[in-house]
């Protein structure tokens, strides 16, 4: 069984809580998109937030955490080693809550509440219960509202929505309050996960396919992605390498009816101009 967990900010530290409530809404109907009954979703929201409805096998977990007072990042650059210390921190607790909430799965995996997930990764999951897990190389990146994809290599270095992990090695403990804080923090961030298991014996293997969307270019992504163009295109520095150019052209594709069926974007409305009905049932090879 996977458990799929969605840490969601407090509503103060949200620029446009309807936007929130409609990118989780997405997600989530993108999580419920699994081929596989083998799976469960745990949101962890502060006590008394506006959530959208929720699909089947979702439950809440209601937390009392207070808003993160640096949560925005804002353009000082000075300030943003700070600044997503204490957002790894918030996140983590909140994912911590999560894991609390439905301590009996075989696998878990963090999803941000704006991302997409692969219909594959349930069944797959349970086709393999007793692995270590595994880390998204493989992914796409998608500017909200476009009809243009991203194929990414190393997606688990961009994107908190790249890792599922065996129970055991989750280290959960029996409260909230027996939790380290070094492992709180470890819990709220993603860029070192598969380095981290690789040192402790117990490595993650790459997915053997596309496992995640990356939603970027809206005003609530904490991380202030910019659009696709702007993260792989028109970056600075990119005229002087130009085999990097091309290489990054070479990945762009048009979002296909394969990619909006298995990601679940049309079930969600997430891509205008295509209803569910007209997706096309085939497999992302």
């Amino acid at each position: 069984m996977l458990t799929f967990i969605i840490p969601v900010r407090h509503p103060e530290n949200a620029k446009d809580w309807r936007r929130v409530k409609r990118t989780l809404e997405q997600t989530a109907a993108s999580i419920a998109n699994q081929d596989s009954n083998e799976w469960r979703a745990v949101v962890v929201a502060n006590t008394g937030s506006d959530l959208p409805a929720l699909p089947a096998r979702f439950t809440v977990a209601w937390v009392d955490f207070a808003p993160n007072p640096v949560h925005d990042i804002g353009r000082d650059t000075s300030q943003w080693g700070d600044r997503f210390e204490a957002f790894r921190y918030d996140k983590g607790h909140r994912v911590l809550a999560g894991l609390l909430h439905d301590p009996g799965a075989d696998h878990y995996m963090v999803v941000d509440d704006d991302d997409f997930v692969s219909s594959r990764l349930a069944s797959f999951v349970a086709r393999h219960p007793q692995a270590h897990g595994w880390y998204f190389g493989k992914g796409y990146v998608w500017t909200e509202g476009g009809r243009w994809i991203f194929r990414h290599s190393k997606l688990h270095k961009a994107c908190g929505t790249t890792h599922i992990v065996r129970r055991d090695l989750m280290k959960i403990p029996a409260t909230a309050a027996e939790a380290p804080l070094a492992h709180v923090r470890w819990l709220g961030t993603h860029a070192r996960v598969t380095e981290d298991f690789v040192a402790a014996g117990t490595p993650l293997a790459p997915l053997p396919f596309p496992g995640a969307v990356y939603r970027v270019g809206h005003g609530n992504a904490h991380s202030q992605s910019g659009t696709v163009r702007h993260m792989f295109f028109l970056r600075r520095g990119m005229l002087v390498r130009p085999h990097v150019l091309a290489t990054n052209l070479l990945r762009l594709r048009l979002l296909s009816p394969a990619q909006i069926e298995e990601f679940g974007m049309a079930r969600a409305g997430a891509v205008p101009g295509i209803a569910q009905e007209g997706a096309v049932s085939v497999a992302l090879r």
